[in-house]
């Protein structure tokens, strides 16, 4: 089975399940496109014996297909980019799609309870979390509703949005509608726990930290729990710190009495 995919990620996919979908700025068509240059009825997509075919219903820009327009029935296929007024969408066939993605700069959602427990599944555009089949995310739990809440992940920042289920969504214990999410943050909804794992540091964002040279020589010494820290990175001893400067304020003072009254009151006469 087939689904359409925005290039823009606006919402998420559609899976093409019914035998007939219609795409306009009417409120009437399946999918729904106000956007410039979409006609009211622009364009219709039919099932057939497993096969997809696309239909133009006589818009005026048109509809096209890999950038050639078509003028008569298109039978179409995975990986086919379809162009309706400004609107940019995708065939994909997610049983084929290998999309290589670099591990080190990926999101995954990995499960602490629940169905699948210890399971981790990447995150790439927009994906849907829910009870039905056709969520990308499909989890087979009583508590959660059909389409429970959706993911956008858009230019390295990952959102979660409630869609309106019964129990609500939490994340890190507080009931929210729409959060961004962080590396480290815990979502319950319904009995099943998620835990949001962030890509991975840069080593530049790493060597941003430098240590000291000379702590890093004592952390490399065998024996170091036998070593004191270095001198120079113990602090002064905090009786040292608040002694002296009372001292020396007095003493500027050229008052002898008040030198001795200063050094009585700060315990050394005792």
């Amino acid at each position: 089975m087939l689904k359409l995919q925005f290039k823009d990620c606006r919402q998420a996919p559609v899976w093409l399940a019914d035998e007939r979908i219609t795409l306009g700025q009417d409120h009437r068509n399946t999918l729904v496109l106000p956007d410039a240059g979409v006609s009211l009825f622009h364009a219709e997509i039919r099932r057939e014996e497993g096969h997809y075919y696309l239909s133009d219903c006589a818009s005026e820009a048109g509809t096209l297909v890999n950038g050639e327009r078509i003028s008569s029935r298109y039978q179409i296929r995975a990986d086919d980019l379809l162009q309706v007024g400004a609107v940019e969408l995708q065939f994909i066939d997610p049983m084929k799609a290998q999309v290589k993605v670099d591990t080190a700069k990926k999101w995954f959602l990995q499960v602490l309870q629940g169905e699948n427990e210890g399971n981790k599944y990447p995150l790439a555009g927009s994906m849907t979390f829910g009870r039905s089949v056709k969520c990308e995310l499909c989890f087979n739990d009583p508590e959660l509703s059909r389409r429970h809440c959706e993911f956008f992940l858009k230019d390295g920042v990952l959102e979660v949005k409630d869609l309106g289920s019964a129990n609500g969504l939490q994340v890190n214990r507080q009931k929210v509608t729409t959060a961004t999410l962080q590396a480290g943050d815990q979502m319950q909804m319904g009995s099943v726990i998620l835990l949001v794992i962030g890509p991975k540091v840069d080593e530049v964002e790493q060597a941003a930290v430098r240590t000291p040279r000379c702590l890093c020589r004592w952390r490399r010494c065998p024996r170091r729990a036998r070593l004191p820290l270095p001198a120079r990175l113990r602090p002064a001893p905090v009786s040292r710190r608040i002694r002296r400067l009372p001292q020396r304020r007095v003493r500027a003072s050229g008052s002898m009495a008040c030198w001795r009254w200063s050094w009585w009151l700060l315990g050394y006469g005792r």
